[in-house]
């Protein structure tokens, strides 16, 4: 009798030492939870596309703008990325320049500059337009080397003069050769001056004309992504 006893006794320290542990474990279970760590594997690296209005998708949804339309495409082939629509409408190359800090606050992987076109229609000269994109990419660059920079080309209609329009169309090429980073060719192909592709002012590509120029961009970062 004795012995039974003192094996209940035991028994029962055992079980209230069980208990008073387990409110601890549960706590420290909850605690990992909440810290919201995720392993990289299930982190989305970032496309950011930075420009005007035609990032922006002016005049219409911005889920029919194409940085959406390419995260749709992003999604249907399990590629783990996020895009991030930076574009501004009526912004210039030094608009850009100056809020390009504050959009790098942010981890990015992949840097899509799309600026310029409003420096071509308010006819601001050349060299200012190349040196602010140059500025753009080389603070890009500071800030993390391992940012991928894709650099969309830009035309103009011809309305400032051929040699102003000539050499507008020069600067984006030349400064993806010098800096080695892809080229859009044009960001407009296929769009620009198709009037059931643009809105009423036929600058601005539809929902439509931003499908096609979905795919001008796809056609050079799919390379990149993959």
């Amino acid at each position: 009798m004795h012995t039974f006893l003192k094996f209940r006794y035991f028994f029962c320290l055992f079980f209230l030492f069980s208990c008073a542990d387990q409110p601890k474990k549960d706590t420290e279970d909850e605690a990992v939870e909440n810290t919201g760590v995720v392993s990289e594997e299930n982190v989305k690296k970032t496309i950011l596309f930075f420009g005007d209005s035609l990032t922006a998708g002016y005049g219409i949804e911005v889920e029919e703008a194409f940085p959406a339309l390419i995260q749709n495409r992003l999604d249907s082939l399990n590629l783990d990325y996020v895009t991030i629509n930076s574009g501004l409408s009526g912004e210039t190359t030094s608009g850009g320049l100056n809020r390009l800090n504050w959009v790098l606050n942010q981890e990015v992987a992949i840097f899509v500059l799309e600026l310029g076109a409003n420096d071509g229609l308010r006819g601001i000269p050349l060299e200012k337009t190349r040196e602010n994109l140059q500025a753009i990419i080389t603070l890009v660059e500071k800030k993390d080397p391992a940012i991928k920079i894709i650099l969309a080309g830009m035309q103009i209609p011809p309305n400032m003069g051929a040699e102003y329009t000539t050499g507008f169309r020069k600067i984006f090429p030349e400064l993806a050769k010098e800096n080695e980073i892809p080229l859009i060719p044009f960001l407009l192909e296929g769009v620009a001056g198709i009037p059931e592709l643009n809105l009423e002012d036929g600058i601005h590509p539809t929902a439509k004309g931003h499908q096609i120029v979905m795919e001008n961009v796809w056609q050079v970062l799919e390379e990149v992504v993959r």
